[in-house]
């Protein structure tokens, strides 16, 4: 009777505090929906499409960092006239006629940003094209955001399935993705360590940059932050124990083996435990247990996101007890 009084204390005080940390979240979301955002997405996709020869010195003065210096007026008309760049202009306007709902994603991901770091900017937005160079989808700075817009086609298009990309990639070149990878880009200048030489050093780095899309962009789904579909995310989730179970039999966390990364970190169809299970498992599950493993620390201690991301791997990882789900 005295045990069952208790557990049911617990429960009650569990639901409690679950109940407090919902309110508390829900209270700084609403300070965040009243911060004030304002910009343009300037497309110089659509400008550069629709420009004559004529057109191109008032292009330059406008987006110079977009002209190299050491290209040839000459290469930038061929360019305008060139018919494979004409079709991929045409495919872009397509997908991307209106960019409301997108613009609508990247307001809220910048007040997120203007409330966890008060000297942020909102930069100046611009698309553009890149031949599907997708290694380079989005760029940022301080004062820029680029994003190419023909690597966001729809994960089907014939550019991709046609340049023979593969699907485990394609799979996130969609229009939803767009706000993930500018979040992506904006966790890495945030992101520091001194070291990223042992494999737990290089799975907390990523989680950090997935905790960081936590919070920047909370109404994205784990799924869309990691890159996943939702039955690959199911994967992940519930073979979480076995996983780190692995990395710990086989002493991998301060292992130096550069073998590593490609096998848990990189981009890839599945994750290389060389094992029966491997063809069913998602790629970059290492990221995937750093991000548990962040998200413990951040439960842990209640840090906020910007001292996260500057704490080194080794204190985060101690302080965690990280504890996988069974």
């Amino acid at each position: 009777m005295f045990y069952q009084m208790q557990v049911r204390i617990y429960f009650i005080l569990l639901l409690g505090f679950m109940m407090f940390s919902c309110e508390e979240e829900s209270k700084i979301e609403q300070e965040i929906a009243k911060i004030e955002v304002d910009f343009t997405v300037e497309r110089f996709d659509r400008a550069f499409s629709e420009a004559i020869p004529s057109d191109l010195p008032k292009l330059k003065t406008a987006y110079p960092f977009l002209f190299s210096k050491h290209t040839p007026d000459s290469i930038w008309v061929k360019r305008m006239n060139d018919t494979l760049q004409q079709e991929i202009s045409q495919e872009v306007n397509k997908v991307f006629g209106d960019f409301k709902d997108v613009k609508e994603e990247m307001i809220a991901m910048f007040q997120h940003l203007k409330y966890y770091d008060k000297v942020f900017t909102v930069p100046r937005v611009i698309t553009l094209t890149n031949d599907v160079q997708y290694r380079d989808k989005v760029i940022v700075t301080d004062t820029i955001a680029l994003i190419a817009l023909d690597n966001y086609l729809g994960e089907t298009h014939r550019f991709y399935v046609d340049g023979n990309i593969p699907m485990y990639l394609a799979k996130n070149f969609t229009k939803s993705q767009i706000v993930v990878d500018l979040a992506d880009g904006y966790a890495k200048e945030y992101a520091f360590q001194s070291k990223r030489k042992a494999f737990l050093e290089e799975m907390i780095y990523f989680g950090k940059l997935l905790y960081f899309k936590d919070v920047i962009i909370p109404f994205k789904t784990d799924a869309e932050k990691m890159g996943y579909s939702e039955l690959q995310l199911q994967w992940a989730e519930a073979n979480e124990s076995q996983i780190w179970s692995y990395f710990i039999e086989k002493e991998l966390l301060y292992s130096t083996d550069p073998k590593l990364p490609n096998r848990f970190i990189a981009d890839a169809p599945f994750t290389k435990f060389y094992l029966e299970l491997d063809n069913e498992s998602p790629g970059r599950l290492g990221q995937y247990i750093g991000w548990q493993i962040v998200k413990a620390y951040a439960e842990r201690t209640d840090a906020d996101v910007m001292s996260i991301m500057q704490t080194e791997p080794e204190e985060i990882f101690r302080k965690s007890n990280f504890k996988p789900k069974k």
